[in-house]
């Protein structure tokens, strides 16, 4: 945000100050529009261009006539040249400094004492002041971010202002939508103030995320002339003795999002009970790893799914690797086959040019850990991977040619050379055994219908969500079993 800023000042000749009143005017519109009481209002300031907006945000109150009062919290040597200007306008206005800040009751308070940038925890008199803060009974509203939550990452840094709307300032931050940040944003509205898109460094990871209307023109069509066969053919290798439940939920969901033909290949105790759940998918089986059988099969695929339920016996072993050796069509891996894989890493499929270009529908590969799964992986505690989740993810899709599903509350999608997707869609009542079986098999589904594999990630991690988000609407946050996840998905698609 910093590059951005100077470009817009510098290259494009865009006045600092008339930045800081855009986001003023922004600030105050969104209040308005939100029917905030602004009868009495206290905006608290930094020594910095955040609080430089809170003061504008003042003034512009004052004009409108509300009673309207400002708060410094900082060192004045320390304010920006910015900042002093907007309090010097806001001082001429007649916008009267808070005294007794504390004891006073406000309808609302502002938050301007941090933007982005915060690097160190809130302590002394910042402490103080955001604990007294989130002790009033007003409605509150940050400017671009909480103060004490860090942009990127969404940590507390001691303590945070609690609020119950931000104004993000051009674009939305990471550590508005990442945890534990995204609980004390509230309702997040952006403004834009003049910063293109185009003035963002070309090297910075920039994330984004999908809303209902882009499923409309990224979710697979169907043609009037067609047949199960031009949908594709989904094989899931998934469940073992007793666990058929991860297998069935693959493959119902790979059928509800209009995959034509899946077939089923799982332990023989399986046959049975999956055969009377889903009569529509064909039920392969096996009692010990057959290779004529497993090619056989990878063969008929047009898209794999494998790990769901599966095991990490010596059959599943060779079940996984035998597949990542020698299936040349897209597959999407998952739990079991994920852990089997954290062990052995040389079985993911190479670069196609590392291998003469034998093998380059196998660089359509999907991973989709969740952190525990991930952590194997990367051989790091789940510790280290949530405070630098991005970048390792990043350098690990440098690494091998997949694409990589990291499962979380806000699960990020990446792919070599393509913009890292993050999710906004799906909930807490989501966190149930099975989810996770539903998403690969949405993956599957949607791969098998020939979007990229970046592209069907993308789209079933945000599908998949939405599904839970339409089962909580329905039953609550406690009650969502994953098969209400399924049944999500024809409700959302019909919408839509």
């Amino acid at each position: 945000m910093r590059a951005a800023d100077s470009y817009t000042i510098q290259k494009l000749g865009m006045p600092s100050m008339v930045l800081m009143e855009r986001a003023a005017l922004g600030v105050v519109e969104a209040m308005e529009r939100e029917r905030f009481d602004l009868s009495r209002v206290l905006v608290v300031c930094g020594p910095g261009n955040n609080g430089g907006d809170g003061y504008a945000v003042a003034r512009l109150l004052h004009e409108k006539g509300y009673d309207v009062e400002t708060l410094f919290v900082g060192k004045e040597e320390s304010r920006s040249e910015d900042n002093r200007k907007q309090k010097e306008i806001a001082e001429k206005y007649g916008v009267l400094e808070a005294s007794n800040a504390a004891e006073k009751e406000y309808s609302v308070v502002v938050d301007a004492v941090f933007g982005t940038g915060l690097a160190r925890n809130l302590e002394g008199r910042f402490y103080d002041v955001i604990s007294m803060l989130n002790q009033k009974k007003a409605r509150k509203v940050s400017i671009d971010i909480p103060s004490g939550i860090q942009d990127t990452t969404g940590e507390i840094m001691g303590i945070a202002f609690q609020a119950d709307m931000t104004v993000a300032i051009a674009f939305i931050k990471r550590g508005l939508v990442f945890y534990p940040g995204h609980l004390y944003a509230g309702k997040i509205v952006t403004r834009q103030i003049g910063i293109p898109k185009e003035a963002l460094p070309k090297e910075s990871i920039i994330s984004y995320g999908y809303e209902p209307e882009d499923l409309k023109t990224c979710f697979p069509k169907r043609i009037p002339n067609s047949h199960k066969g031009t949908y594709g053919k989904v094989l899931l290798i998934a469940g073992s003795s007793g666990m058929c439940g991860a297998a069935y939920l693959n493959a119902k969901a790979a059928y509800a999002v209009g995959a034509g033909l899946v077939q089923i290949y799982t332990a023989k105790e399986n046959r049975i009970i999956l055969q009377q759940l889903l009569p529509e998918a064909i039920i392969t089986t096996y009692e010990a790893f057959e290779e004529t059988e497993l090619n056989r099969l990878l063969n008929w695929a047009d898209v794999i799914g494998i790990g769901s339920g599966l095991g990490q016996s010596e059959t599943a072993g060779k079940l996984v690797e035998y597949t990542m050796k020698h299936a040349l069509c897209p597959c999407v891996a998952d739990a079991d086959a994920l852990n089997i894989l954290s062990e052995h890493l040389s079985w993911i499929p190479k670069n196609p040019e590392e291998d003469g270009g034998a093998k380059e529908k196998s660089r359509q590969m999907v991973l989709t850990p969740h952190l525990k799964e991930m952590a194997r992986l990367l051989g790091c505690s789940v510790g280290e991977l949530t405070k630098e989740r991005i970048p390792m993810l990043e350098a690990f899709v440098s690494e091998y040619p997949v694409v990589c599903a990291l499962k979380d509350a806000r699960t990020l999608v990446a792919g070599e050379g393509e913009q890292l997707y993050m999710n906004l869609s799906g909930n807490a009542a989501m966190a149930k055994a099975g989810s996770g079986d539903v998403l690969t098999g949405i993956i599957a589904g949607l791969l098998a219908q020939k979007p990229e594999a970046y592209s069907a990630a993308c789209l079933g991690v945000y599908l998949h969500g939405l599904s839970g988000d339409v089962a909580k609407q329905e039953k609550g946050s406690y009650s969502v079993l994953a098969g209400d996840l399924i049944d999500g998905i024809g409700k959302v698609l019909k919408e839509l």
